[in-house]
Order: C-alpha cells, then sequence, then structure tokens
C-alpha cells in the first residue's frame, strides 16, 4: 500500500482526496519508484475539472522524482537505488508507484531531487518549444505570454541564452520584475498595457518573429497580431481556456502566419528523443545560462491549496509537491 491524491469526480480542488492506494506487482520492463518530489503543472488543473477528460478514478500529476526501490524482469540501464525522473508520464501524485523503466532518465550529480521534479516537464516543454518546433536564433524577436509562469521563465531565460530578444507578458508588477529578471528585455503588463500596441512599439512597427502561447483563448488575437508576415505562433496550453473555432483563411489575411500546436509527449516519445530532450536541458541547467526558480513548496497531502494558489495565479516559476 501507498498513499496517492485520487479524483473521483470532476470539480474544484475539494474533489482532490488523500487515500491510500494498492501498488501492483511489476510486470517486465518496470520498475518501484519511490517519490521524493513531484511536479506541480496548470494541466493537473485542467484533469481535474474535466476539462481535459480522463478516467476516473484518476492519480493527476504528470511528473517526478525519486530512488528506485526494486525492479521487475527484463530491466535494463536502472538499478536499485537510482535517482531517476521521468516527465511526461501520468498519476504521480502518490508516495510510490510503478512505472516503466524506459521512461526514467539518470540525473547528474549536479541536480538534486526537487530540482529535477520542477524542470522535467516544463524545461523538456521548452527544450521543444525552442530547439525543435521552432528553432531560435540569434536575433529572433521572441513573445513569450505568461512570462513568470513555470515555462515562461525556462522559455525567456533559454531564448535569451539563443541570442534573441524576448518580450514578455505578465499579469502583476511583481512577475513583471521577476520575467525581467531572467531574460526578458521587455515586459508587458497586460492587465493595463495593450501588448500589440507596445509590440509595435518596442520593435519599431517590426513586430515579432514567434509568439509561444499557453494561455488560449484571451492571448490568441493578440498573438496573431504581434507577429510579422509569416511569423509562427506555437501554442502550448489553454489557462485561460480553449481557443475558440476560427475560419483558418485568417492566418493568410494575417501575414501568411503559421500556427503549431505541440505537445511535450509527442517529442518524448521514443526513447531516444526522451534522452536527447533531457541531455539538452541538463546541459543549459548546468552551464547556469537557465536558473530553476523553485518557488512553491507543498505537502503532497495538501495538493488541493497547490492547486488553489495555481490557479488564482499567486505562483511564480515552479512549484513542487513534497510526499
Amino acid at each position: 500500500m501507498t498513499r496517492a491524491i485520487r479524483i473521483h469526480e470532476y470539480g474544484g480542488p475539494e474533489s482532490l482526496r488523500w487515500e491510500k492506494v494498492d501498488v501492483r506487482s511489476l510486470r517486465p520492463g518496470e520498475v518501484r519508484l519511490r517519490h521524493t518530489a513531484i511536479g506541480l503543472n496548470y494541466v493537473e488543473v485542467l484533469q481535474r475539472t474535466g476539462e481535459i477528460p480522463v478516467r476516473l478514478p484518476f492519480i493527476p500529476g504528470n511528473e517526478g522524482a525519486g530512488v528506485v526501490e526494486k525492479i521487475g524482469p527484463e530491466v535494463e540501464g536502472v538499478s536499485v537505488g537510482d535517482r531517476v525522473a521521468y516527465a511526461p508520464v501520468s498519476g504521480s501524485y502518490c508516495e510510490e508507484r510503478v512505472i516503466s523503466a524506459d521512461r526514467l532518465v539518470s540525473l547528474p550529480g549536479n541536480i538534486d531531487d526537487r530540482t529535477a521534479a520542477a524542470m522535467m516537464l516544463q524545461g523538456m516543454t521548452a527544450q521543444y518549444l525552442l530547439r525543435q518546433i521552432h528553432h531560435v536564433a540569434a536575433g529572433d524577436v521572441v513573445l513569450v505570454h505568461a512570462a513568470a509562469g513555470g515555462v515562461g521563465l525556462f522559455l525567456c531565460q533559454w531564448a535569451a541564452a539563443l541570442g534573441a530578444v524576448v518580450i514578455g507578458t505578465a499579469f502583476t508588477d511583481v512577475k513583471a520584475e521577476v520575467a525581467k529578471a531572467n531574460g526578458c528585455l521587455h515586459v508587458i503588463n497586460y492587465s493595463r498595457q495593450d501588448v500589440v500596441a507596445e509590440v509595435r512599439r518596442l520593435t519599431d512597427g517590426r513586430m515579432v518573429d514567434v509568439v509561444y502561447d499557453a494561455v488560449g483563448k484571451d492571448t490568441f488575437v493578440r498573438s496573431l497580431d504581434s507577429l510579422r508576415p509569416r511569423g509562427h505562433i506555437v501554442s502550448y496550453g489553454n489557462s485561460s481556456g480553449p481557443i475558440p473555432p476560427f475560419d483558418l483563411a485568417l492566418l493568410g489575411q494575417k501575414g501568411s502566419i503559421s500556427l503549431t500546436r505541440g505537445t511535450l509527449a509527442t517529442f518524448t516519445r521514443a526513447r531516444e528523443g526522451l534522452l536527447g530532450c533531457a541531455k539538452d536541458l541538463f546541459e543549459i541547467v548546468g552551464s547556469g545560462a537557465v536558473k530553476v526558480h523553485l518557488r512553491q513548496f507543498f505537502p503532497l497531502s495538501n495538493a488541493a491549496e497547490a492547486h488553489r494558489s495555481l490557479e488564482a495565479r499567486e505562483t511564480i516559476g515552479s512549484s513542487i509537491l513534497l510526499p
């Protein structure tokens, strides 16, 4: 037996229940993992509310770090006692779990467990957004919505390290200051500034090469209008709700805009993709060019409080749950 957060019905944070659950026996290729830290991400709010449907009852969570406690048959490359991390694999809001060994990444000595749990999903997301979906190069002008959020801070620092000019958006002056201290040359406070007008002013009318948008419904039109002709919107989240249906011809009318919707699962489905993504992340963090901003810690048993803080936009950077 172990303890876990489970969802039996869609709803508010109160639907997150702290329960005892069985840990099943190991199958070939699997290990038993004891979590030392678990990542917190907005996608788990969407799963809890049913905006992203899941089969109930459901253990939320998509990333974690810990120690291998037991290995099953036909496991290679992983030993009992190894420090490992993973993302994106559902079911991480638990003390212990069974997981396929080929989804695990060994942690280097300079990355501690809590940092790993805070960086795997968000950091590897930034990797595929910046290095695979759209190859950011020196001199590019990049707009990052929710720049002080978990993925946002990875994107801003990493893009700046690549030589891009980074413009961020933030909801409060405090978050704007955080973003400016982490790679953003300019930050637009969208609670009181017109994003498109500010982008036009800051770029002398050139507009931006690429927009990274995890907000969705509330920012999509602004994203379109902030791009130069043949610019690129990269959508990777819907924190304000899904983008409403629109006529695809609009992309042509706005200047032959390209639009991509990415998921980390696609880019890490193959083992070599996962290892390559993680290696790139470990190297950029190890170099000091990208810092992991782990600012909020919550007991796993009180995941409801963590979700309330996340939904109220009270968090900055990364948050983790501690078993």
